[in-house]
């Protein structure tokens, strides 16, 4: 009742735009801001800073610039500039090439053929470099359309391209789990940060893990490269001992995890031989992806209130 409760609280203030205002005015401006805790920045020099410090520690890494929910053309082909922007500083880097893009940040919610075209620019561009480009999952309310628009442009050749998959969704192991494996495609299996109602989604946490680890079984005898996006270390051991009982390599999946969350966990992983990726989110709309991070865990809420009071978290 207190994860759903505190997801529930965090989500109404997410959509706040008075404080999203606020936050993106003062809530940057010291590297000791508690929001950096879970995001890199706001610019993409200091993404890609992370990156080579995620590198340096033997962990993959994605970049996501963050923002969601465009409401006019201007705004998508913006964004749609932003992410070249972004291809481009990376190139130049020579960081990991592997980003994440949500599809209501190019266009979605005011024209779908707009947002297929931005998310085609930016492939056009970034494919022939190496690129991997996984499409974010958002609400629900998304579903439908995100899994049309990734099978339209894996059927138009962009094989270098994945989507995620969210375990709280009934419909996740009713239907979509074996479509996207039947396509070929990689996916990111998560559990889901968005608040669902209970005709659609499961309400209990358990019922979620329950589901996670079905599918996440099933994905790595199945699937192709699948990643699992989980902090959860008994999640992780029973994905360790599944693939080891059914002969899967180590390099046949990933595990991944959020910016700032359980590097420890990361360093064991590695150390043991396993690929994990860290997902870096950065940029100006912040705000939003912070409070789903709140959201998520009442322990992340507790630390974000030790950092106000000036602890240590």
């Amino acid at each position: 009742m207190l994860d759903a409760a505190s997801k529930a609280f965090f989500h109404l203030i997410a959509q706040s735009r008075t404080l999203k205002k606020m936050a993106s005015r003062y809530g940057m401006r010291s590297q000791a801001s508690f929001a950096r805790r879970f995001i890199a920045g706001e610019q993409i020099d200091e993404a890609i800073a992370a990156a080579g410090k995620a590198a340096a520690r033997g962990v993959l890494i994605t970049l996501d610039l963050l923002g969601e929910s465009v409401t006019n053309l201007d705004g998508a082909a913006a964004a749609t500039r932003e992410y070249l922007d972004v291809v481009e500083a990376m190139i130049a880097s020579g960081i990991e090439r592997n980003i994440s893009l949500k599809l209501t940040q190019l266009g979605l919610d005011v024209d779908k053929a707009t947002a297929i075209d931005n998310i085609r620019k930016i492939l056009e561009r970034a494919e022939p470099e190496g690129f991997f480009i996984r499409i974010d999952m958002e609400s629900s309310a998304y579903t439908d359309v995100t899994l049309e628009i990734f099978e339209t442009l894996w059927r138009h050749g962009y094989r270098q391209i994945g989507v995620v998959l969210q375990s709280a969704l009934y419909r996740t192991e009713e239907r979509d789990l074996a479509r996207i494996i039947a396509l070929g495609a990689r996916i990111r299996l998560v559990k889901g940060a968005y608040r669902e109602p209970k005709s659609v989604a499961h309400q209990k946490k358990a019922d979620v893990d329950a589901a996670y680890a079905r599918m996440m079984r099933t994905l790595i005898t199945e699937g192709h490269y699948p990643a699992l996006a989980t902090h959860d270390p008994r999640m992780i051991e029973e994905a360790r001992q599944w693939a080891r009982d059914h002969g899967v390599a180590s390099d046949r999946f990933e595990f991944q995890m959020l910016f700032g969350i359980r590097r420890d966990l990361q360093a064991t992983l590695v150390n043991a031989g396993y690929r994990v990726r860290v997902y870096i989110p950065f940029g100006r709309e912040w705000f939003p992806y912070f409070m789903r991070r709140l959201g998520e865990r009442p322990a992340n809420t507790l630390f974000v209130v030790r950092s106000v009071l000036g602890e240590s978290g």
